[in-house]
């Protein structure tokens, strides 16, 4: 026996250092919502994503450079001939002696030795030229002289790159809104969960002293029932909210960048945020369209549709290249080429290529025309794009302050249903009002207190969106 319970022993100590050590594994942190903010745009994945777009647009960018910068190769080459070919010559080419004809034909049945005889045609004599073995080594300076595609591709580069820090701006922004809304959403949640847990606590103390009261026969059993009944959906309430409480804080934790299981502790509370966010001077502060994100980024794409006209115009323009060769050739019918006294021999080229485009059947003009369209179209969606930004900061300044009328209306609201909550209590317990009037205001007040909950996070959510679209910033390069 005292073997076996030194072995439960063991066992139980063994599960909870794996326990202890699966709780340490897992991450918490810790975040006031400006400190959420800074760190879900570090971390988010979407601007991570964002970020590497930026510096593949940097790297395109010297990509397309680097074409017009001098281009310098070089190469090897190893040639082994396992069987020569063979040139036929005219025998009329030599003296037309016999005895010519006769020391050919013996050179070459010389090098034919043990193999298959070869049938000459009459008149020719058959030879070998060169060795049976040769190396080349070369290297070659390609530079490009001139190219209006080239031009045009470096300003492309440059588009290219401002889209990226846009999108990359845009997406920081995106994140911003994504992270204030979970934030927000978790601490509702919190909150609601608290005041359930109270509300359940206070009709779970009027229904017990409503059962004794019923026991003694001094009140009516539907009044306990309906306290029952009220009792019952709290309870489904509470649960719901806890349940959407964990929901939201896995949410929020996608929106940081961090495992869904980590723990997360938030500083802030409802109230709190929503007093920082009550600025009525938000609602006068304006931009020029031109410093909207939205605006800029249908800018870049008109801008990027401008390009690639100019692109395919100077498609039409001559282009002129040069290039300078310089290799070593060796010859020999064994491999000596690694010896001292392998001679090679050097060769050099210069070249100039001029191309010249003449004639293409309308093909150019054609594509010529497609981008003017597309140049067109773009335009119109700039044009669309301003309209669409006025139209949403409008928009999102009329929600805000609605917002604000909303959060003090709902206050005032609470604070009645409370007053009319509690008086009704009194009655109830006073034999004055009935348990269907109590459980009327009781559902009031609990309707009251989600309200305005849910107002404050509206200002929170309605602050944030026309902030975004208020927002000037640009993208900063990362030192």
């Amino acid at each position: 026996m005292n073997k076996l319970n030194w072995i439960i022993l063991i066992f139980l100590t063994s599960c909870l250092g794996i326990s202890a050590q699966e709780t340490d594994s897992i991450q918490s942190y810790s975040f006031s919502l400006k400190e959420a903010i800074e760190f879900g745009i570090e971390n988010n994945y979407r601007s991570q994503v964002a970020q590497k777009d930026v510096e593949i647009a940097l790297k395109q960018k010297w990509e397309i450079i680097a074409q017009g910068l001098p281009q310098i190769s070089g190469g090897v080459n190893y040639q082994n001939y396992l069987k020569q070919p063979v040139t036929l010559l005219p025998a009329a080419a030599f003296d037309n002696t016999q005895s010519t004809i006769d020391i050919v034909q013996d050179y070459f049945e010389n090098v034919e030795r043990n193999s298959r005889a070869v049938e000459t045609p009459q008149g020719f004599i058959p030879v070998r030229f060169g060795t049976k073995q040769s190396m080349n080594a070369t290297a070659t300076w390609n530079q490009l002289i001139f190219d209006g595609s080239y031009i045009i591709g470096v300003q492309s580069a440059k588009t290219l790159l401002q889209i990226s820090k846009n999108a990359k701006t845009k997406t920081d922004l995106e994140v911003k809104k994504a992270v204030i809304n979970a934030y927000g959403n978790v601490i509702l949640a919190e909150e609601s969960v608290e005041i359930l847990e109270k509300n359940l606590e206070t009709v779970q103390q009027n229904f017990e002293q409503t059962q004794k009261i019923y026991e003694n026969g001094l009140t009516e059993q539907e009044n306990v029932e309906q306290l029952e009944i009220t009792l019952l959906n709290l309870q489904n309430q509470l649960s719901r909210s806890e349940r959407m409480r964990d929901i939201t804080y896995e949410i929020l934790n996608i929106s940081l960048g961090i495992p869904v299981e980590a723990q997360v502790v938030l500083t802030d509370d409802l109230s709190q945020l929503a007093m920082e966010y009550y600025d009525l001077s938000l609602l006068n502060r304006d931009i020029q369209v031109e410093d909207n994100i939205d605006y800029r980024i249908a800018a870049n794409s008109a801008e990027s549709a401008e390009i690639q006209l100019k692109l395919q115009k100077a498609k039409a323009l001559p282009s002129l290249s040069g290039f300078v060769n310089y290799g070593y050739q060796g010859y020999s019918d064994k491999f000596t080429f690694l010896n001292s006294d392998q001679e090679y021999f050097g060769q050099s080229i210069l070249g100039v290529s001029l191309n010249i485009p003449i004639f293409s059947s309308g093909m150019r003009s054609s594509r010529t025309k497609q981008r003017e369209i597309k140049l067109e179209q773009a335009l119109l969606e700039l044009e669309q794009t301003e309209s669409e930004v006025k139209r949403q900061i409008n928009m999102a300044r009329s929600d805000y302050e609605f917002a604000l009328e909303n959060l003090n209306n709902m206050k005032k609201n609470l604070e009645l249903a409370e007053r009319v909550e509690n008086k009704n209590q009194i009655k109830f317990f006073e034999g004055i009002a009935s348990s269907f009037d109590l459980s009327q205001a009781q559902r009031q007040l609990y309707t009251a207190q989600q309200d305005y909950l849910q107002a404050m996070l509206n200002v929170i959510t309605a602050k944030v969106a026309l902030e975004n679209l208020l927002d000037t910033r640009t993208y900063e390069d990362k030192k």
